[in-house]
């Protein structure tokens, strides 16, 4: 899916700081999300680089879109939630910053082990962020909790 219409109405009233900073989600699949952030006057910083909240906003969705996408409309309903973030920044980010997050299925499976144990359930996503050339801007970690609504 490219720049869905839908997309952009979801971040607009649920994210607005990610929307006016430019985050927009470029692909979304049950494997994998893409999410871009651009650097603009919205989401720079005094030194001339994307703002390092803007750079974990892109990367959060990255990964929380991937979870959404597996929680929809489930029954019974699962919770999500961040317990931790690392973050590691590589180089500058003076562009366009692409983050990929690819464990849909990994994220999938932890909330299916929620919901059949009846436990809750950690799963730590990475979010690769890389620029216009293909180079490592950041890496994130996000480890979601999941938990079984009664």
């Amino acid at each position: 899916m490219k720049h869905p219409v839908k997309s952009r109405i979801f971040l607009f009233t649920k994210l607005p700081a990610a929307f006016f900073s430019g985050v927009r989600i470029w692909d979304v699949s049950e494997q994998q999300c893409m999410v871009t952030v651009p650097y603009k006057w919205f989401s720079q910083n005094p030194f001339r680089s994307t703002y390092f909240a803007c750079l974990a906003m892109a990367a959060e969705l990255s990964t929380g879109s991937l979870a959404m996408l597996h929680l929809y409309k489930r029954t019974p309903a699962v919770s999500m939630l961040i317990v931790k973030m690392e973050a590691v920044y590589v180089k500058k980010a003076t562009g366009v910053t692409t983050f990929t997050c690819a464990d849909g299925m990994a994220l999938r499976e932890a909330i299916e082990k929620a919901v059949t144990m009846g436990l809750p359930q950690s799963f730590t996503a990475r979010a690769s962020g890389v620029n216009e050339q293909g180079e490592s801007v950041a890496e994130f970690l996000f480890t979601w909790s999941f938990r079984a609504r009664s």
